[in-house]
């Protein structure tokens, strides 16, 4: 009994350190419930047993009420500032939401220089695509040709 009472509380505090949309609350909760049945049924293999059924069970009803994360959409405009140089149909580094990303000029014929304010316009894996806000000294434009 006092080793589920012991898992409850360990679980419970490790969903209010490191949240993982109740899954630990649940297997916490259900080590709750297998300390009190611990008082009847005193074979610990069947504690187990009843306490892996009851944490799945309780974490599938669970996932039903909690929404899915999904990828965050990017707003439409959102801005972020260049670190570096973004070559022409090249990569550099941008400063949005307080960390460094790895950014590419949307226009592969723009060159933005450094400590330019940007708009993030999409992504694609850890890669944020941009257009600077301004079109003035601070681009340089490519010709393809």
């Amino acid at each position: 009994m006092w080793l589920w009472l012991g898992l409850g509380i360990a679980f419970c505090l490790m969903e209010v350190l490191t949240p993982t949309a109740l899954v630990e609350l649940m297997m916490g909760i259900s080590a709750f419930v297998v300390a009190a049945i611990a008082l009847v049924v005193p074979q610990f293999y069947l504690q187990a047993l009843l306490w892996l059924l009851l944490s799945v069970v309780l974490i599938g009803l669970v996932r039903k009420f909690v929404p899915r994360k999904t990828a965050r959409i990017l707003k439409a405009e959102v801005e972020a500032e260049t670190l570096t140089q973004i070559p022409a149909g090249q990569t550099g580094r941008v400063i949005y939401e307080g960390s460094s990303w790895q950014a590419r000029c949307e226009d592969d014929t723009l060159t933005i220089d450094s400590h330019t304010k940007v708009y993030v316009v999409g992504r694609k894996g850890t890669t944020l695509f941009v257009i600077p806000t301004e079109f003035g000294d601070s681009l340089t434009f490519e010709s393809k040709s």
